[in-house]
């Protein structure tokens, strides 16, 4: 990995970690950074993880006594690809990749209106579109609005509903995209209008992620390209 890959990990998996400690926030759990990894002492929200590493090489044992391994289901965010969890009970859930996108770069234009949520009705309904009937829209509380830092944004159809949608987290060096979704069509139909929105909001900051299977390829076919791997591992 080369130096400038090296530091965009580091500056995507902070802005990630920070996300993840604004989720938890949301849902009363607090958290701490470290030197090595953001954590959190008891169970996150839904489909957050309870640590992720923000340098290569982190202590696996310090990792893990600071996250709850009495409740099954631990999930530790492997930022660099460079744990082994296996000893301590973990399976790899999945594999992915560290996504990059420079600041300005041209982006196709959008086929929807885009706009940022700012009223708790607003966001109940992006989290139902986001959702799509599975039952997890409670995931996104009204408390995600209070934090400067984060944006929900939603791409609307012509009637007004809502049909896409992504979150992007600010940070000092990168803005970071998650939760992206399209009720129709694939990362295809809401890339144009995430990447608007950001060039709007934040024009000189570059754009992280991670992603993996045919989302990774959506994204590289919209400008992107990959700068490391991470994995996700789940405590058996």
């Amino acid at each position: 990995m080369t130096a400038t890959k090296r530091f965009l990990v580091e500056a995507a998996a902070r802005n990630n970690a920070e996300w993840c400690a604004v989720m938890s926030r949301s849902h009363g759990v607090g958290s701490e950074f470290g030197r090595q990894a953001w954590s959190a002492p008891v169970r996150t929200p839904l489909y957050y993880p309870d640590a992720v590493t923000l340098v290569p090489g982190a202590d696996e044992a310090v990792l893990l006594a600071r996250i709850d391994m009495g409740v099954p289901g631990a999930c530790v965010k492997d930022s660099f690809a460079d744990l082994d969890l296996a000893q301590a009970g973990f399976q790899v859930l999945f594999d992915a990749q560290w996504i990059h996108r420079p600041a300005g770069a041209p982006a196709a234009a959008p086929d929807l209106a885009w706009d940022t949520v700012r009223s708790p009705k607003m966001l109940r309904a992006w989290a139902l579109a986001w959702d799509g009937g599975a039952g997890n829209a409670d995931l996104f509380p009204p408390e995600l609005l209070d934090d400067p830092a984060t944006y929900v944004l939603v791409g609307r159809s012509a009637d007004g509903h809502v049909v896409a949608g992504a979150v992007a987290s600010r940070s000092d060096q990168v803005v970071g995209i998650s939760n992206l979704f399209a009720r129709e069509g694939s990362g295809d139909a809401v890339w144009p209008v995430v990447l608007d929105a950001v060039q709007g909001l934040f024009p000189g900051l570059p754009v992280v992620g991670y992603e993996h299977g045919e989302d990774l390829n959506a994204a590289i076919r919209h400008g992107f390209e990959t700068i490391g791997p991470l994995r996700i591992w789940l405590q058996s």
